[in-house]
């Protein structure tokens, strides 16, 4: 999904300056991290909704379905980024609750560990990009564009074969083939948060548009939410593997 955003090397000054311009000021650092967090805060409410239902798979279903059309709606409709985006956070909030109580389910403990690993992630890049010890350059966001892009792709094949009952074999299994594949996709879906901390610096220095804070929140949200399930998957496969010696 962070591939819509800002692994497109298409992404460039020009961007900005097409935007449209509304009259409320320019982009920030500060309000797009203030947009963030009450993005974050939405989607924790969304998924306390969720997570205490004994029965939640209306509001997952139309979590899921209904965030993935946001989602769709905020990229190719900036402008409505501050209306779509919190609406947006509480959809996806729904989803995660109640995707979290499963693996809870499953194995006890599971989600404080892969909230603490997520946020984690999130600080550890943070000081890395601020830190100039990662640095974007266009051939970091193509790799990045056409990795994210090839993970996008095998998911969406699994997920048609799926409706067939073929099960792509291994890399959903918890074996040392289905951990690995796992911590590849985790490593992708964080490097994309080092796309989204460039996209929100170039934004704010370019001065566009007010309404782009709540757009680049939006794209951090749909990054740390990816990463946030794939460090689940991972953690429940690594303990799975451990529960069957």
């Amino acid at each position: 999904m962070a591939l819509f955003r800002t692994g497109n090397p298409a992404l460039s000054e020009k961007t900005f300056r097409d935007l449209a311009r509304t009259g409320d000021g320019v982009m920030t650092l500060q309000g797009t991290v203030n947009k963030t967090g009450i993005g974050i805060l939405i989607v924790a409410a969304g998924a306390v909704v969720t997570w205490n239902m004994e029965q939640p798979i209306l509001l997952l279903v139309l979590g899921a379905i209904g965030g993935a059309i946001l989602g769709f709606v905020t990229v190719f409709k900036k402008t409505w980024a501050p209306v779509t985006t919190p609406i947006y956070a509480l959809l996806e909030g729904l989803v995660l609750g109640a995707v979290s109580r499963m693996y809870d389910q499953q194995v006890e403990g599971i989600v404080p560990l892969a909230v603490g690993c997520t946020m984690g992630t999130l600080g550890a890049l943070l000081l890395a990009y601020t830190s100039r010890l990662i640095k974007v350059t266009e051939n970091f966001r193509l790799g990045l564009f056409a990795a994210t892009g090839g993970i996008a792709l095998l998911y969406l094949v699994s997920m048609v074969l799926g409706f067939f009952g073929i099960r792509i074999p291994l890399i959903h299994e918890a074996g040392i083939v289905g951990i690995g594949f796992s911590v590849v996709v985790v490593t992708i879906a964080a490097l994309n948060l080092v796309l989204d901390f460039d996209f929100i610096e170039r934004g704010s220095a370019m001065g566009a548009p007010k309404y782009m804070e709540w757009y680049a929140a939006f794209g951090l949200l749909v990054t740390l939410i990816w990463l946030y399930l794939e460090i689940l998957r991972l953690l429940a496969k690594i303990m799975g593997s451990k529960d069957r010696r």
